[in-house]
Parts: C-alpha cells; sequence; structure tokens
C-alpha cells in the first residue's frame, strides 16, 4: 500500500506544493511547528532516509537546499532548521522549518494551527522564492 505522501505525490491526496522536479517533492506540513514548516520527500517510495543511495541523497540534500533558500526569502526568520526523524510516515522525509530561536523546533509540542487559505498563502510565497 502506497504511503500518505506516495498518495500526495499522485495527486490522490491534496497539498501545498512548494516545490517539485523529477525526483523530489516539497510540500507544507499540514501540522506545522512553525509558519512555513515544509517536507522534502523522494518521489520513490523509501522508508528510511539512509536506505536512499549516496548519489541520490546528495541530489535530495541540494534539492532541500533550494527550499530553504526559498523559504529564507518569503518567511522571515534566522535560519532554516533541518530535522530527519522518519517515524510518523513511513516514506523517507526532511523537515525544513524557519526558525529565529532553536526552540521552534520542538515537534513535542502544539502544532500551529492555520487555515487551508493560509497554508495556501504561504506555499504561494516559498514557491514563488523557489523559481
Amino acid at each position: 500500500m502506497a504511503s500518505i505522501f506516495s498518495r500526495i505525490v499522485a495527486g490522490e491526496i491534496p497539498s501545498h506544493k512548494v516545490a517539485e522536479n523529477d525526483e523530489f517533492f516539497a510540500f507544507l506540513d499540514i501540522n506545522p511547528v512553525a509558519v512555513g514548516h515544509t517536507l522534502v520527500i523522494p518521489k520513490q517510495e523509501i522508508d528510511y532516509i539512509f536506505d536512499i543511495d549516496d548519489a541520490k541523497l546528495g541530489r535530495m540534500m541540494a534539492f532541500a537546499k533550494r527550499v530553504a533558500r526559498a523559504q529564507e526569502k518569503a518567511i522571515t526568520c534566522k535560519r532554516v532548521g533541518l530535522a530527519v526523524m522518519g517515524l510518523e510516515v513511513p516514506h523517507a522525509h526532511i523537515h525544513l522549518v524557519p526558525i529565529t530561536k532553536e526552540s521552534d523546533m520542538y515537534f513535542g509540542g502544539k502544532k500551529l494551527e492555520m487555515t487551508q487559505a493560509e497554508l495556501a498563502d504561504v506555499a504561494a510565497k516559498i514557491r514563488a522564492a523557489f523559481e
């Protein structure tokens, strides 16, 4: 059975896409810890990030870097934090979180509540900065 992320890539489940190429897909987390919290995934369903071959993992990080640079342009922040946990969905993914302080990366707390319109607006801003 396809992961929820594979279903997002296939267009079966809607998402707020911020960037895409032939190998990778970036979209807003619907339960963000900060405004602009984005997930970067390989389109190929691979459960564990360290099972991705070295060359592809390098390309994934380069893609994530481009997304992070777009986030920095679109969202007020000091940096973009990166986290790889990979337990919540069996599909490798990188969390990119615009931060102004380290506690902005706390995943155990209450998530932001954002409307679909707010998410769409943030995605559009990051997408415009990516291009």
